[in-house]
């Protein structure tokens, strides 16, 4: 008996267009890097402060995530939230957004004449255009990443557990505690990966929100941005770095990442 394929073979040609669109840039880029010198380009003073930096404040905003987006994801996944839907297309948008629209939209909340920011620079705390705003800009992308992947992981565990516990005369608190946060571990790490990751590529809303001060936003993507017109060869070795860091990310969070993507259908 002849096994089905499932589909058909004319569909290889352009499935090969595909493929070769995504992975012929990236290799020109690798061809691009002047090899004999990559370990000099990533390692220049500038370079170093740059991705010393995006290292800091990608840790920073991926641990925000962790805070904050997971209660929200579980939320989603385990209760009959009031307005869930809404909540979801609230918390995707950032993934449909130009980055530059969110910087935009943290200005004009966060900035000095922002909604926001006019109190706090009455308090001297000032928040655009400063480390901070760096951290702030790559947790608003990077959050909707985070809750996404981590509610598809805890779909995926289901309630079996947690039900046993309760009927046990465990409490809420202790539930959580002794059986889902254990039970969903691996999929809280593959998340916090990932929001490190998209955290770490942030570009648009973080030239836009905080700028680019050497030392204090300039970012490894910011000063990929620029070594492209000064140093073509040190922006094309900075790229390659992004790049492994995301083919990286991918093969750790492809799996949990599916997963929250199918539970918001």
């Amino acid at each position: 008996m002849t096994s089905y394929r499932g589909t058909p073979p004319w569909l290889l040609a352009p499935a090969a267009v595909a493929f070769l669109l995504i992975v012929v840039p990236l290799l020109a880029l690798a061809a691009r890097v002047p090899w004999p010198r990559f370990g000099e380009l990533i390692t220049a003073p500038s370079a170093v402060a740059a991705l010393t930096l995006s290292v800091a404040t990608a840790s920073i905003s991926a641990l925000l995530c962790l805070l904050f987006g997971t209660p929200v994801a579980l939320l989603l996944a385990r209760d009959a939230v009031p307005g869930r839907r809404l909540l979801r297309s609230l918390i995707l948008v950032p993934l449909v957004l130009p980055p530059v629209v969110g910087g935009l939209a943290l200005l004009y909340s966060l900035g000095r004449r922002g909604i926001v920011g006019q109190g706090l620079e009455a308090l001297g705390i000032t928040v655009a255009f400063t480390s901070v705003a760096v951290v702030l800009a790559q947790t608003f992308v990077s959050l909707p990443f985070y809750i996404v992947s981590l509610e598809g992981s805890l779909r995926s565990t289901g309630t079996r557990y947690e039900a046993v516990a309760a009927t046990l005369g465990a409490s809420p608190t202790r539930v959580l505690a002794r059986v889902t946060l254990p039970l969903v571990l691996p999929g809280i790490a593959s998340a916090g990966v990932l929001a490190f990751a998209r955290a770490l590529g942030e570009f648009g809303a973080t030239i836009t929100f905080a700028g680019s001060l050497e030392g204090v936003t300039r970012t490894l993507p910011l000063e990929i941005y620029l070594q492209r017109e000064v140093d073509p060869d040190a922006a094309a070795a900075l790229a390659l770095v992004l790049v492994v860091v995301a083919v990286a990310v991918v093969a750790l969070t492809s799996g949990p990442l599916r997963r929250g993507l199918r539970s918001y259908r």
